[in-house]
């Protein structure tokens, strides 16, 4: 098997366990309420990694380097809260397929401008005719299936 092939499929088991997080994590928001659930959520995460990274010793990498990384790198974990509140919000009012399909037609144009643009020392990817095209067809898909 191909090391893309391999990145492909791990990224489209994320996809899969997105679909099922939101869809609990909703569920959960009914009992806890919305901010509190984002809270549990993020803070189940934290205790796991603190388990992987720190009795498990899971790591490859080094948190002594913390210090090194532009500080707007950082900013992920606020994304991660905007995210899962996002998804919390949207799937109890439009359902899981129409805003998972919303989550991913706004993550394939912010994904393609970023491969566009290189940002974040990223490579540069053109967003070429081709990208255009798909990123239409994932849009007019997007819209069949958000129809009532």
């Amino acid at each position: 098997m191909s090391v893309k092939l391999l990145a492909l499929l791990i990224a489209a088991f994320a996809g899969v366990t997105m679909a099922v997080q939101g869809t609990m994590n909703s569920a959960l928001s009914k009992t806890l309420g919305l901010l509190e659930t984002t809270f549990v959520v993020n803070l189940v995460g934290l205790i796991l990694l603190v388990l992987l990274l720190f009795v498990f010793r899971m790591g490859d990498g080094s948190l002594a380097a913390f210090g090194q990384a532009p500080w707007y790198l950082y900013l992920g974990g606020i994304l991660g809260v905007i995210i899962t509140y996002g998804v919390i919000k949207s799937i109890p009012k439009v359902g899981v397929a129409p805003a998972t399909t919303a989550i991913i037609l706004g993550q394939v144009l912010t994904a393609g401008l970023i491969d566009h643009l290189g940002l974040f020392g990223m490579n540069k990817l053109p967003f070429n005719w081709c990208r255009v095209a798909g990123t239409l067809l994932m849009a007019g898909g997007a819209w069949l299936i958000l129809r009532k």
